[in-house]
């Protein structure tokens, strides 16, 4: 029988702690390690993008959205085991909302934005949040029904969107010499620029048509017509190659879904009066949610 002097064994204990030691390290890369090492998350954020994202009078971010980073937010606590993990909100704008994920500002962005598969080369998505359909508003007296009526019009949308591009491909393959006015979310708006007579339509999500129309003068005035010309798949985004953290967010969003928690929150936001002013969109539940909601999924439209 073979025998360990005290020394051997507290050498091999050393290693077999350090190998220990080693794996557990190991199963933390990108950016779950640096959410361990910086004891906090960031959490991206629009300002003025409700029922998705948008801020309260003291400053705070709410939403749609941002209650589903909220949860996102506790399952990485529980995926770190770091229950004092401190939240970090962070406001990105349409241009920014693509290199704050890219430069690590935000470790994870939630709003109303599109996955598309020109956007994958730039960052990762998350398991889809919110389909859309892209629609039109305009004034009820305009005459505009659907998209064929924008021959000769203006259009004005944000630059840089998938609306944007979609005005383009109809002008290029039906020729409706649409004339697109684009905008940023600083500045002049779509909403502005439409309320001063400058365009005779606003193309973009339904959605946030819809919210749009409660943020002009007179409301009643305003309706969102036409045949989706499209649907979006809003996801939140992330640093691309990063497959352990895109599996912490992409199982607690399927959670949310299966356990019916997600059904609460789109209530909360979509089919209730929501502050600051206690507008309800009611905006029912379209069957494209439905069946997501039934089978989670990160897969774009295009």
């Amino acid at each position: 029988m073979s025998r360990f002097s005290p020394s051997c064994l507290l050498v091999a204990l050393a290693m077999m702690l350090s190998t220990v030691t080693g794996q557990a390290a190991g199963e933390r890369t990108g950016t779950l390690e640096d959410i361990a090492s910086s004891g906090s998350i960031a959490l991206g954020f629009h300002e003025s993008t409700p029922p998705f994202t948008y801020i309260s009078a003291d400053g705070k971010p709410m939403g749609y959205s941002y209650d589903i980073a909220l949860k996102v937010a506790e399952a990485v606590r529980r995926e770190l085991k770091m229950p004092a993990l401190q939240i970090k909100p962070v406001s990105f704008t349409t241009q920014t909302r693509f290199p704050m994920v890219q430069n690590g500002t935000a470790d994870i962005s939630c709003g109303a934005t599109t996955h598309t598969t020109e956007r994958e080369k730039l960052v990762a998505f998350s398991n889809t949040i919110f389909i859309a359909g892209s629609r039109l508003m305009t004034r009820r007296d305009s005459g505009i029904k659907e998209f064929a009526h924008l021959a000769g019009k203006n259009v004005v949308t944000f630059a840089a969107s998938t609306s944007e591009k979609m005005l383009r491909k109809m002008n290029a393959e039906q020729h409706l010499r649409i004339n697109i006015v684009t905008t940023f979310d600083r500045g002049d708006t779509p909403i502005s620029v439409l309320q001063a007579g400058h365009a005779d339509a606003y193309m973009m999500d339904d959605v946030l048509l819809h919210a749009a129309i409660h943020q002009t003068w007179r409301p009643v005035e305003w309706v969102v017509t036409g045949k989706p010309q499209s649907f979006e798949a809003y996801g939140c985004i992330l640093r691309k190659d990063d497959p352990e953290f895109k599996k912490v967010v992409d199982l607690e969003i399927a959670r949310l879904m299966k356990s019916g928690e997600a059904k609460e929150i789109y209530r909360k936001w979509l089919m209730s009066s929501i502050p600051p002013k206690g507008v309800n969109f009611d905006f029912p539940m379209s069957e494209a949610m439905v069946e997501l909601f039934k089978n989670p999924n990160d897969k774009p439209f295009d």
